[in-house]
């Protein structure tokens, strides 16, 4: 469905005149009701409503039309109606033709404005069409001010204390920085007396901080006492609490203080640590201690938002939906404990976890959610509220695996902090908590390498069918290209005892292997982020066909989004979301934006289609002629000359001028770069050689290769005056850059003549029908090689083997192919009216001239109507059908 369709339409119905008639009609006709559902409608033998005028559509939306007046007003009225509840419609609808009140039920939104502006908000209506929309959660702008101001007070420590940068000393100050993050947090949180650490050391520290090394060391080890062993001591002392014998436990060294340390200290402490998410607790003290990691201070973490991608659609999802189910049933109470004993059962483990932040936000939103069942559970109870001290979801639940020994140590104590937020919260609702101290089993965080560890006995299976397990995390992406040795290695210990094809993978793609083994084991589910090339060109083909045949499939996915945070400098990196899961009826979702849709299944490429791999095919599959690559060159350069060594050369020799070539590669193409090449033919040798410059490049190149240690450019020594391939059109060909922009809506293909020739760089069809040019040039092309050929960054990747060969094609008549090169001339044409003008800017989405894009418009629904008769109704469409054309089109048996 084409969401930007539903607001055009929208917006041309606002703006014709108001019919109270129709008007409801034709809005649900917009949202992509069903034909047969608005005929009944319209004879009143499917409306719910019992008041006359008024439109209900079960579970979607209630409708009124009023004369004029009060919009907001007939809202309320509406929603106290019994229908409601009995019919449960999404929506509510109010419009006098004037203005405009609507409410959301499930979310409890609500909508005031003008008619006229009716279409700028279509998107609070897209449930009437199936669709929901993905609302994110906000960042916290004062977890990056947090984390400035530490690395400030990190760096004064390190200046007062020479000798604290060796590794010996790393521990101390890790343990050092730790403990103080606890304490800024203990004391807004409600764990410690307010302001109590930081009263203690402005009073007492000293007026330069000369005496708060010696205080911190006596306050961290009565932290560690109990108060049956503290014998008698200061009264500034014994006011802290005894925290447990693990946090405090080791008597490592406290650093000296300065003034400014301690008026940074001061200053860090007036923080409202309440405001710190503490799911970044950790990567805040990861990158104030790790100087290595301070230029992406603040960068390097998941944010919420992307985690609330991952947990949401694989579990929060189902748990919202069943409290929402549960309400106004009779059995209410009944369901109500039955999701409780579910959230307690529920286990989430992140085999990449760092400091914890995954498991940070999943702890977090179970308890929130437990508490607005508790709430329920008083008002289904009259308002009594009851003692619940014991929360369902243990910290004890979760589970993770980090390299770094700090990290996972950070972890634990995140989770600790992460409890006592969560317990304050209870607080402010319930009146009262839990006593925070001493601190209760933490979480299962181990240090250790994940590929190579047994995740089945970091987190165990348990004998009990209800424990449900997710798997989640953020891990390393690396490409094949960029793993050091050892990386290399962790790749093999999970891919080589089942193929031997996997060395161009990412290394994401391990973490994707082992969730899959663990979830055909047992009762649990896997979604990781990962960069989406993993989802792209010939990845798709190593990876996904290991995880299809263990039974597995895709529950939902997020398609690329970029990577972002609220850092001064946010990373750039492209990704998707993909989650795993045992084949089942459940459903499944997809994500595009902030838009999710059901469907029937997910492929591989992360559109609706089934488990159809796309393989690389030698020969086109699709009756195209063959594409082949440019010519490789092998000359350090000799044979390739710019437009001033070309000018220079025929200017001294103009009979030089016959062995000389335009020569393309996909810059060249792309954005007019005017080079040219040597082109000498085995006849044209002696000639060549007597022209002097000529003659020396031909040594240069004979020199070069061969001293190469490649064996083929040795062989190549033998006719130095030729690049390695000699392809050459006798009239003309199509040149199809190997990589190009992906904001330009066509692959920029060009049609030259046989005077010039294509590097290495570019692919060529060699004297094809011109025809082919308005495939190769097509949207639907477009589409095809950007879901199959996957991308370089952010750039288009071509390929002939994996993108033109298998471009699924159907049988073209004689009046297909005529009308399609009519269309290929009309935009060659019109490309050479723009006299001067590169293909860069004629395919710039903000400069391409309209009568191009009429162009290919025409030649798009030309083609398009050859496929189905009719142009595709969007982009989605048109993959599904292509991925079904490509699955009949190898069915049937086409070579490879």
């Amino acid at each position: 469905m084409n969401i930007a369709e539903i607001g055009i339409e929208l917006g041309d119905l606002v703006n014709e005149n108001f019919d109270p008639a129709t008007f409801i009609y034709r809005f649900l006709e917009i949202y992509k009701a069903p034909k047969s559902t608005l005929d009944k409608f319209r004879k009143g033998t499917q409306n719910k409503a019992d008041i006359n005028g008024d439109l209900l559509w079960q579970r979607k939306i209630y409708f009124r039309q009023i004369q004029s007046g009060d919009t907001a007003k007939a809202l309320d009225e509406i929603k106290a109606l019994k229908v409601i509840k009995t019919y449960k419609p999404r929506l509510i609808l109010v419009t006098d033709g004037k203005e405009v009140s609507a409410l959301d039920l499930k979310t409890d939104d609500s909508l005031h404005c003008d008619f006229i502006k009716l279409s700028d908000r279509f998107g609070f209506f897209l449930s009437v069409a199936g669709i929901d929309v993905y609302k994110a959660v906000e960042e916290n702008c004062a977890d990056i001010k947090a984390a400035g101001l530490l690395a400030k007070f990190h760096d004064e420590i390190m200046q007062v204390n020479a000798g604290w940068h060796t590794p010996e000393k790393r521990h101390a100050l890790n343990q050092f920085m730790m403990r103080v993050l606890f304490c800024l947090f203990s004391e807004d949180t409600g764990s410690f007396k307010e302001d109590l650490f930081v009263q203690t050391v402005s009073d007492y520290g000293g007026d330069n901080g000369e005496y708060i090394q010696d205080l911190l060391t006596q306050l961290f080890e009565i932290m560690n006492t109990s108060k049956e062993k503290r014998g008698n001591i200061s009264t500034h002392i014994s006011a802290f609490p005894y925290v447990n014998g693990g946090l405090f436990a080791d008597k490592t060294e406290v650093p000296k203080f300065s003034k400014r340390a301690k008026r940074l200290l001061i200053e860090a402490a007036r923080l409202d640590w309440r405001e710190i998410n503490p799911d970044i607790f950790g990567s805040m003290i990861q990158a104030v201690v790790d100087t290595d990691m301070r230029g992406d201070l603040g960068m390097h973490y998941t944010s919420v938002p992307n985690i609330m991608k991952v947990l949401h659609p694989l579990f929060l999802m189902s748990l919202e939906e069943e409290f929402e189910e549960a309400q106004g049933r009779r059995d209410e109470r009944a369901r109500l404990q039955k999701l409780l004993t579910r959230i307690s059962k529920i286990r989430v483990f992140d085999p990449a976890c760092g400091s914890g932040n995954f498991l940070i936000i999943a702890y977090r939103e179970l308890r929130k959610l437990e508490m607005r069942i508790f709430q329920r559970e008083d008002d289904l109870d009259g308002g009594t509220i009851r003692n619940r001290y014991e929360t369902h979801v243990k910290i004890s639940n979760f589970y993770g695996i980090e390299l770094a020994d700090f990290a996972a140590e950070t972890a634990k104590l995140s989770l600790w902090i992460a409890e006592y937020q969560m317990n304050q919260r209870f607080k402010n609702l319930f009146g009262e908590m839990p006593d925070p101290f001493p601190l209760n089993e933490g979480g299962h965080i181990t240090s250790g390498n994940a590929l190579r560890e047994n995740w089945e006995e970091i987190c165990p299976p348990v004998n009990d069918p209800e424990i449900e397990t997710y798997i989640v995390g953020n891990p390393p992406y690396l490409g094949s290209t960029f793993q050091n040795p050892e990386q290399k290695q962790d790749m093999a210990s999970v891919f080589s005892p089942i193929t031997k094809n996997y060395k161009n993978l990412d290394y994401v793609t391990a973490w994707y292997l082992k969730g899959a083994h663990y979830c055909t084991k047992h009762q649990a589910e896997c979604a990781f982020v990962a960069t989406n090339s993993i989802c792209q060109g010939e990845q798709v083909a190593l990876l996904w066909p290991l995880i299809f045949k263990m039974g597995l499939e895709i529950g939902f996915a997020h398609q690329s989004f970029k990577w972002s945070n609220l850092a001064t400098n946010n990373a750039g990196v492209t990704c998707s979301i993909i989650g795993i899961r045992k084949n089942c009826d459940q459903k499944k979702i997809l994500f595009h934006d902030e838009i999710a849709r059901n469907v029937k299944n997910i492929g591989a490429y992360l559109i609706e289609m089934p488990n159809v791999i796309v393989q690389k095919s030698s020969k086109p599959l699709n009756s195209l002629p063959n594409m082949d690559y440019g010519n490789k060159p092998v000359d350090g350069g000799n044979l390739i000359l710019s437009a001033e060594e070309k000018n220079e050369l025929i200017g001294k020799y103009p009979q030089a001028e016959k062995l000389i070539r335009r020569f393309y590669g996909s810059q060249e193409l792309i954005k007019g770069i005017e080079r040219w090449c040597l082109w000498i033919q085995n006849d044209d040798l002696p000639f060549a050689n007597s022209i002097p410059p000529i003659a020396q490049r031909i040594k240069n190149v004979h020199a070069l290769r061969l001293k190469s240690k490649d064996s083929g450019a040795n062989k190549m020594a033998e006719r130095a005056h030729q690049f390695r391939e000699m392809n050459i059109a006798q009239e003309h060909y199509l040149i199809i850059p190997s990589v190009s922009s992906e904001n330009r809506p066509y692959i920029p293909v060009d049609l030259s003549d046989s005077k010039s020739c294509i590097s290495n760089l570019a692919f060529g069809i060699y004297d094809c029908p011109i025809y082919v040019f308005s495939i190769v040039a097509s949207k639907l092309h477009n589409i095809w090689i950007k879901a199959v050929c996957g991308q370089l960054e952010t750039r288009v990747r071509y390929s002939n083997t994996l993108g033109y060969n298998t471009f699924p094609l159907p049988a073209l008549t004689k009046e297909d192919k005529e009308e399609l090169e009519n269309h290929a001339w009309n935009i060659l044409g019109i490309r050479q009216s723009y006299t001067g003008k590169t293909i860069a800017w004629l395919y710039d989405p903000k400069t391409t001239p309209a009568d191009l894009l009429a162009a290919h418009k025409s030649l798009d629904d030309c083609l398009e109507k050859i496929y189905i008769g009719r142009p595709f109704k969007d982009d989605t469409e048109r993959l599904e059908h292509l991925f079904k054309m490509y699955e009949k089109m190898t069915a049937k048996g086409g070579k490879k």
